[in-house]
């Protein structure tokens, strides 16, 4: 494919709670990489958290004055050399983080975790999805099933592979009531999955009433709660006071970790997947005494996110579904602030009429 112009408008975040649109050059694709027009791009909590309001990163982890955007999905218009795999017209979702290959990590697939100088995630130290083009690494690149959109695609690295991730190391079945904590759009995946999975009762707590409602809406819980004083109380009530088998935290919250803890029953599994904060217990009464395990999960690895766009398709799940809101790029500043709100699911930048 020939683009017809060398130019294109991009998004960046300035760190104080703006957007600003640049002009830059559309980026042309080395040995081993590729030109993907970008189809549809959604906003991700990290974002808001660590680059929208303030830079917070530091270093070779901060954000470097880079295109925004590390949740993009479209379709691939032109190749370098030495491509191995993918071809021009291919549907793609690009894995957020571009590691070195060469470590330990990255060969596990765990480029999220590779800690190589050469490690540079997409939106923050490269240029990422929040323009009409981005320029990707081969290897970072996962194919999109015509049965998913582009919108679906775009969730699938940050937000429903994170979930699933933490969700593959705790198990849940049929036999399991799960509480999940934080209904953000990670919150709402780890529902989403869980149920097709086969979870016998979703619980959902939030302190955000518009995400309570939402994910009553979409059917994902059989009931949610305000957090409160008195919600350990209330979750336990739900399960005849012995407790959930399983429950998750999304929201990287003390309270609601210690939440998800203590409302989990003996032998029981706990995931923390949400960012940031602290996490103060009682480790006898808390954990020892009930034989409980948590288990940390960041993200996913590549190979983990190639699988589980086989089982989205399999179990008929659209992360589509979560999204509340639309925005052209041009009003990207609008769909940041939203975002920032917490009141909404989730929010895409999409780029043309076309999302499948």
């Amino acid at each position: 494919m020939t683009i017809q112009t060398n130019k294109m408008p991009a998004a960046y975040l300035p760190g104080n709670s703006t957007v600003v649109i640049k002009e830059v050059d559309i980026p042309v694709p080395g040995h081993g990489q590729v030109l993907v027009r970008t189809k549809s791009s959604t906003i991700c909590g990290s974002d808001i958290r660590a680059i929208y309001h303030q830079h917070l990163g530091k270093g070779p982890e901060g954000y470097q004055n880079k295109i925004a955007g590390h949740e993009p999905c479209g379709q691939i218009v032109q190749c370098g050399p030495g491509l191995k795999r993918f071809k021009e017209g291919d549907r793609v979702i690009i894995y957020h983080i571009s590691g070195c290959g060469v470590c330990n990590d990255c060969r596990r697939g765990y480029m999220i975790s590779c800690t190589s100088p050469h490690r540079a995630a997409y939106g923050w130290q490269r240029d990422g999805g929040m323009a009409p083009y981005i320029l990707a690494e081969e290897k970072d690149l996962v194919l999109l099933p015509d049965e998913l959109t582009y919108t679906d695609g775009a969730q699938v690295a940050c937000g429903f592979g994170t979930v699933y991730e933490g969700i593959e190391k705790i198990g849940i079945c049929g036999n399991d009531t799960v509480l999940v904590t934080g209904l953000g759009p990670v919150g709402l995946a780890a529902l989403m999955i869980a149920r097709a999975m086969g979870a016998q009762k979703l619980i959902g707590v939030d302190v955000v009433e518009e995400r309570c409602q939402l994910a009553e809406k979409l059917g994902l819980v059989h009931r949610t709660f305000i957090s409160g004083p008195d919600t350990l109380e209330k979750l336990l009530a739900e399960t005849n006071g012995a407790g959930f088998e399983r429950s998750i935290d999304c929201s990287g919250h003390t309270d609601a970790r210690q939440l998800c803890v203590r409302a989990t029953r003996k032998w029981g599994k706990i995931a923390l997947v949400g960012e940031g904060g602290t996490m103060e217990l009682n480790p006898s009464p808390d954990l020892i005494h009930d034989q409980k395990t948590v288990y940390g999960s960041w993200v996913t690895s590549i190979w983990k996110m190639e699988e589980l766009v086989e089982r989205l398709v399999r179990w008929n799940i659209h992360p589509e579904e979560l999204v509340t809101h639309r925005f052209p790029l041009e009003k990207a500043s609008e769909a940041y602030s939203l975002m920032a709100s917490g009141k909404c699911g989730k929010v895409a930048v999409v780029f043309d009429e076309e999302l499948r």
